[in-house]
C-alpha cells in the first residue's frame, strides 16, 4: 500500500511571471476561469470557503461560485446555517479555488456583504425548483433526527407550492466577497512553484509581487 507521505507530482505544465499576468486581479481571474472552462475543468466554481467562529476557530466547506460582478465574488447560502452565523459575526472569509488539470490554485481574501433582496430574488429563481424546494426544505446545519424528516418536509413543502412558483425563504440569499488580496499559483517542477500576488493599497490601487513558493 502507497503512503501517503510518498504521494508526490511534479508539475510542469505552465509557468507564470509577474509580466504574463494582467494589472488587475479581477481581469487575471476571469482569464484564468476561462481557461478553466475551456479545459473542462470538474466542478470549475467549486471553491473552498473558510470563515471564523466565534471562538475564533477556523471553519471551512465547499461552496460554488455564482458570479463575478462588480469586482466581487458571489456565492449564495442560508443565513442561519454555520457560515451565515459565522459571517454574522466576523464579517471576512477566504476563498480558494484548485483546478489540478491545469496545476492552477487562486486564494482570494476579502470582506463579505449581503447581495440586495432583489438579486437574491433573481438568482432565487434561476434555480431549478428542486434547488428551490430543497432551500425551503432544509434548516441548513441544524442536528436533525433522520432523513426522513427533511424528505417528508420537502413532500409538504412541494404540495404547499403546487401550481405555484415557489418564493425564497427570508433567510436564504447570496454574499458578495469584496477581495483585497488574490493570489495565483501555477504549479512548477520541483516545488518550485510560481506565485503572484495582487494586494489592495490604501488608494485603491492593486500591488502586485511574486511570493517564494
Amino acid at each position: 500500500m502507497t503512503k501517503i507521505a510518498d504521494l508526490r507530482k511534479d508539475y510542469i505544465k505552465h509557468q507564470l511571471t509577474k509580466k504574463d499576468t494582467l494589472d488587475n486581479p479581477i481581469a487575471q481571474f476571469s482569464a484564468w476561469l476561462k481557461e478553466a472552462l475551456q479545459s473542462e475543468v470538474s466542478e470549475v466554481n467549486a471553491m473552498t470557503l473558510a470563515t471564523v467562529k466565534s471562538d475564533n476557530r477556523p471553519s471551512s466547506r465547499v461552496v460554488l461560485l455564482k458570479g463575478v460582478e462588480g469586482g466581487c465574488f458571489l456565492f449564495y447560502s442560508n443565513y442561519l446555517s454555520n457560515k451565515g452565523k459565522e459571517l454574522a459575526i466576523n464579517p471576512y472569509a477566504a476563498l480558494t479555488f484548485f483546478w489540478p488539470e491545469l496545476e492552477r490554485q487562486v486564494r482570494i481574501e476579502g470582506a463579505i456583504t449581503l447581495v440586495s433582496s432583489e438579486q437574491s430574488d433573481e438568482y432565487f429563481n434561476s434555480r431549478p425548483r428542486g434547488s428551490q424546494i430543497s432551500a425551503v426544505t432544509s434548516p441548513q446545519s441544524a442536528v436533525i433526527k433522520n432523513r426522513q424528516i427533511l424528505e417528508e418536509r420537502s413532500a409538504n413543502i412541494e404540495k404547499k407550492f403546487e401550481d405555484k412558483e415557489v418564493t425564497r425563504p427570508t433567510q436564504w440569499g447570496g454574499y458578495a466577497l469584496i477581495p483585497d488580496y488574490i493570489e495565483f499559483w501555477q504549479g512548477r517542477a520541483s516545488r518550485l512553484h510560481d506565485r503572484i500576488v495582487y494586494q489592495l493599497e490604501e488608494d485603491n490601487t492593486w500591488s502586485k509581487n511574486r511570493l517564494a513558493p
